[in-house]
């Protein structure tokens, strides 16, 4: 991923690709310029605006077609966008963030008792520790039947796959309608404590989310609220235990763990390309231009290591940065509604982690570790580690 993005970052500051299907779109490669476009008014995220969309040159079944036309917050734009964002906002308070805390640490507690039962490994401690903890917890957050939590995971790995067959993304798309649909329907008959809950009884000025758009948010919030933190904890994971000199400062509290999570998210973002804005009249930045109807590509892994921003060291993962803001969730009015809840996740999963296994190492030579198949989503397949002494 980051071979490839320094390769485009070399040719300018928007590139002109290709994705999965012949469907072309742009990459901001610089910081600064993505910022910029992140809150530009002249581009859109409604795929309305979208020409390759509406001429057919998107072929059906593509692989990401689900994720960028489900309505909700991030397909939607002005009046519209505020309105849901509003709705949203309503139900996804601080202090219900606040108020996971007890629960995130219970799941951590749990996690680690059951992947101290791998002892001394190796153990996959994506699957086993990295995962469970933010599909749990966005879970309980909707209201999602334990039983079912797996086949959420599934459909929506699925969704934001690049190399989905477009058999399966229509069936992925059905399926998850279906399980959501469900979900809705439960919440209505019997309210709980939950955000599903909460979603369909929040209004604003008397008014509701369309059963299109609760899907949609649904949706949405499934994915970001267990993909994002599940690439982040296995990010910071990753190069904690590739960078050990920057391990033994946090545990030692030279450095705050906070630092760990702001350099892994600029670093090493867990959202490589966030699919899609679309410019509504031709935008020109330097000597290139956006033509009109165009779809533009968030690029977070490329504008994270942009050296116009970082410096020389921009590849570096260095947590004594003295300034490490990013872009990774998002800028302007689309900057992410979950960011507080990721953050906290990892704030309570990685010093956890490392307090109840010291000697935890990597199982394979970093080598041999493998991508995710996705320009999507940002991390690897698998981290395989090593256990160690349990010191529990």
């Amino acid at each position: 991923m980051h071979g490839e993005v320094e390769r485009l970052r070399a040719i300018g500051p928007l590139v002109r690709i290709t994705m999965p299907g012949d469907v072309p779109a742009w990459v901001a490669t610089r910081h600064q310029v993505l910022r910029e476009l992140l809150e530009d008014p002249r581009v859109a995220k409604n795929s309305e605006h979208w020409s390759a969309l509406t001429d057919g040159t998107v072929p059906d079944g593509w692989p990401l077609i689900d994720f960028v036309t489900n309505p909700g917050m991030t397909t939607a734009d002005g009046d519209d966008h505020r309105r849901l964002r509003t709705l949203v906002t309503k139900a996804f308070t601080p202090r219900r963030v606040a108020a996971m805390r007890p629960d995130i640490e219970a799941s951590v507690d749990s996690l680690l008792d059951s992947l101290a039962t791998h002892a001394p490994g190796p153990v996959d401690l994506r699957r086993h520790f990295a995962y469970p903890l933010p599909m749990r917890m966005i879970g309980q957050l909707l209201g999602v039947p334990s039983e079912r939590f797996d086949e959420f995971r599934h459909l929506s790995a699925s969704l934001i796959s690049s190399t989905t067959s477009p058999e399966e993304t229509l069936e992925t798309g059905r399926k998850l309608y279906a399980l959501l649909t469900d979900l809705v329907a439960s919440k209505r008959a019997a309210p709980g404590e939950d955000l599903t809950s909460a979603l369909i009884d929040v209004r604003e000025d008397g008014d509701r989310l369309t059963e299109a758009e609760l899907t949609g948010t649904l949706t949405l919030m499934l994915i970001a609220g267990h993909g994002t933190t599940l690439n982040l904890i296995t990010n910071a994971v990753r190069a904690l235990l590739t960078h050990p000199e920057q391990l033994a400062a946090v545990r030692s509290g030279e450095r705050p763990w906070g630092a760990v999570i702001e350099e892994t998210l600029r670093w090493n973002s867990p959202v490589a390309h966030f699919p899609m804005r679309y410019a509504t009249e031709d935008i020109t930045v330097g000597e290139v231009t956006i033509p009109k109807g165009e779809a533009l590509l968030a690029s977070y892994v490329a504008a994270g290591r942009d050296p116009e921003q970082y410096g020389p060291d921009a590849g570096e993962f260095d947590i004594s940065r003295e300034s490490i803001r990013h872009l990774s969730f998002g800028h302007g009015p689309h900057f992410c509604i979950g960011a507080g809840v990721a953050r906290l996740e990892a704030e309570v999963a990685l010093p956890a982690l490392f307090d109840r296994f010291p000697e935890l190492a990597l199982g394979v030579p970093e080598a041999e570790l493998t991508a995710q198949p996705s320009f999507v989503s940002n991390s690897v397949a698998k981290l395989p580690v090593t256990l160690g002494g349990d010191d529990a």
